[in-house]
């Protein structure tokens, strides 16, 4: 069994025609971009772009396999140089029975799966070529059709004030909108760890992933986890999640929840921190309180023992987070490292001081242990980290 890098939430910003796909994802975020960013710079070998329902992104797909660039895997996934892609799509339920929104990630083996995932959702959405886009169905209907196409059903960052299972407040369990049988994983958020997550007792029954959520090719890889696979496929990833013969997710790595910008409770116009009971912000006087996801947690907390098994989550942040390291820097690193996950994860000190000024290349160590110090971010603004270490 082999350790191989994934990130499983990856926007496309333009298809292949240069229309836009996720409106708020930067314009070279295209899926060959994607492909070629993760496979040659990032060191990720396992990915899910989830606009893969929009059929341009299909065409683009099926090109490269027609180009030689690119091959679908009997097991399931596309291979392209050294990263899998695993062909996703994140879908907005918001029906009579869900007062949401809620966002959902799902994923399908082949391509011929998704093209008719696409084309069962053209009767339930207004325009499949967009990301996100609102679903007119149940939750239930929606989850039963995945599973109908062999697929993976993830509910996405479940903690975010917007757009989550958890963040708005309307909800106190997830089985007021899905069937808990047909849920692969638990996405957690930027704002939000494991220890967290398992202070609710229904949620011990899933494997935890964490990914980027990438609006950009420079995000991509932000927060991923390290699983425990023969091979990255669509097939040992289902395994892993459900740790079927010896496959397992090994560690998730992501920030720091405090610099999710989502995580303490603050005013929505001045952003000054308030109490999660605060109704009035008393400096500005607006009464648009965004409630922090440590707060949301609290509010929801029924914890028990989880007699799961829990791997590691590791605190880290993207190469591009540390002060002072900029394009140029960041440039010699992968000229001399190949990729930031050979930077993040092997390099060392010694190695680090022959290319990079001596006190940035142990911010860079003491970030792989979890040593830096972080600000607190919240009300739609991330945390900031230091250079300096808590030790």
């Amino acid at each position: 069994m082999n350790s191989y890098f994934a990130d499983m939430h990856i926007h496309i910003g333009r298809d292949m025609y240069n229309k836009p796909v996720k409106i708020t994802g930067a314009k070279s975020l295209t899926l060959t971009n994607i492909l070629k960013e993760s496979s040659r710079n990032k060191g990720i070998n396992l990915i899910g772009v989830i606009d893969c329902h929009a059929p341009a992104v299909q065409q683009e797909i099926k090109e490269l396999i027609l180009r030689n660039k690119a091959h679908e895997l009997a097991d399931g996934g596309i291979r392209f140089e050294e990263v899998t892609l695993l062909l996703g799509s994140e879908i907005e339920i918001y029906d009579e029975n869900c007062k949401g929104p809620i966002h959902v990630l799902c994923y399908f083996p082949k391509i011929e799966y998704i093209e008719y995932f696409s084309e069962w959702l053209t009767t339930k959405m207004k325009n499949i070529t967009l990301s996100s886009q609102r679903y007119y169905g149940t939750a239930k209907e929606l989850q039963y059709k995945v599973k109908e196409l062999d697929g993976i059903f993830i509910p996405a960052h479940v903690f975010t004030p917007f757009k989550s299972l958890y963040g708005k407040g309307v909800y106190r369990s997830l089985e007021e909108v899905f069937d808990p049988d047909l849920i692969d994983a638990i996405e957690l958020g930027l704002s939000s760890d494991t220890e967290m997550a398992d202070q609710i007792e229904e949620l011990h029954h899933y494997t935890f992933v964490t990914n980027s959520d990438a609006h950009s090719l420079a995000k991509i890889g932000r927060e991923y986890q390290e699983i425990k696979i023969d091979h990255p496929s669509f097939e040992e990833f289902y395994w892993a999640l459900h740790c079927v013969k010896g496959r397992e997710i090994k560690r998730n790595f992501g920030m720091n929840p405090r610099l999710g910008k989502y995580h303490t409770t603050v005013c929505n116009h001045c952003l000054t921190p308030l109490s999660p009971k605060s109704e009035k912000c008393p400096k500005c006087g607006s009464t648009k309180i965004i409630k922090g996801v440590s707060d949301r947690i609290l509010e929801l907390s029924n914890r028990k023992e989880s007699k799961r098994f829990r791997p590691p989550y590791m605190y880290q942040v993207p190469l591009e987070y540390l002060p002072s390291l900029g394009p140029k820097t960041f440039q010699k690193l992968l000229d001399r490292f190949q990729t930031e996950m050979n930077v993040i994860h092997h390099v060392s000190l010694e190695e680090l001081i022959e290319v990079i000024p001596e006190k940035l290349a142990k911010s860079i160590i003491a970030m792989r242990k979890g040593e830096l110090e972080v600000e607190a971010g919240g009300g739609g603004k991330y945390g900031s980290v230091s250079t300096k270490s808590k030790k």
